[in-house]
Order: C-alpha cells, then structure tokens, then sequence
C-alpha cells in the first residue's frame, strides 16, 4: 500500500495596501547617537564555573573597590577580571574624553558582570584497555560595563 501525501494547501493571498508601484520614504532617525562599549576578554582559559566565583563579589561594587578586591585576590581569575576592569574604565575615559564630557573615575561602579562559556579545547587521555577518554578544556569570555554612579556615593 502507498501513504498518501497531504494535499497541499493553497498559497495564502496577499492583500496590498497601497498601490503596488509605490515605494514608501523612509523616515531617519534623528535620536542623539548614543555608543556604548562592551570590553570583553574572550576565550580566557579558566572554566566559566571558577571565573563567576569571582565576578559574583565585585557586581555592583564601585571601581576601586572591586580593583582591591581583584589585586589581593588569591584566584587566577582575579588576574583576568582585573584586566577587563581596568579596560572598562580607560575606555569610559576616553568616551568622555571624545563627547567633551565631564567624568569622575571615583564614581564609576560595575554595572554589568557576566562571564559567558567560550569555546571548550577537546583533547584526549589514555584510558584502561587500550581506550581513550575525552577531556573537555573549558574557556570563557569576560563581559564587563561599568557606568557612573548618579548619586556619585560608592558603594
């Protein structure tokens, strides 16, 4: 016996609007062009698990804080982090310094802290019995933003 095959249903209308022919005029946008920066350190060969141990401490905490919490850290994490703070904060310097704005260093906390998997290393070790076991070398990638305080206190 054959299986039948589904009719096929019939195409849906299309119901215009306007005229075919005529092509509608795009309106700009004339919004104040706002840019913002993301530092990020991307594949860091520490896994994700020991590197959220750390960014979990300094989340919301003001800049300087959060750099002597890294600097007497004992993690290897810390050393990585430190890194993408102390970009974080030259990169707000020179977005100020560009727009002609005014920014204290003092007030800048961490708004945004997130570590993301990366890429996992695949290699292989000799196992029992002429076989071989998989191991899975994790990564991650480090995304911090930080932004000025509006009430300019630390934390």
């Amino acid at each position: 016996m054959a299986a039948k095959k589904p009719a096929k249903k019939p195409a849906a209308k299309k119901t215009a609007t306007k005229s075919a022919g005529a092509k509608q005029p795009v309106a700009k946008k004339t919004a104040a062009k706002t840019t913002t920066n993301k530092p990020m350190q991307r594949t860091a060969r520490q896994s994700p698990y020991k590197m959220r141990l750390v960014i979990d401490q300094i989340r919301g905490q003001s800049v300087n804080n959060a750099l002597a919490l890294l600097a007497f850290s004992k993690k290897h994490a810390a050393k990585q982090i430190e890194k993408v703070v102390k970009s974080a904060v030259a990169n707000a310097e020179h977005l100020a310094r560009a727009e002609n704005a005014t920014l204290d260093v003092d007030d800048l906390f961490i708004k945004y802290a997130v570590i993301n998997e990366g890429p996992k290393l695949k290699r292989w070790t000799p196992a029992a019995m002429g076989r071989a076991t998989p191991i899975l070398k994790r990564t991650s990638h480090v995304e911090i933003i930080v932004a000025e305080r509006a009430d300019g206190g630390g934390r």
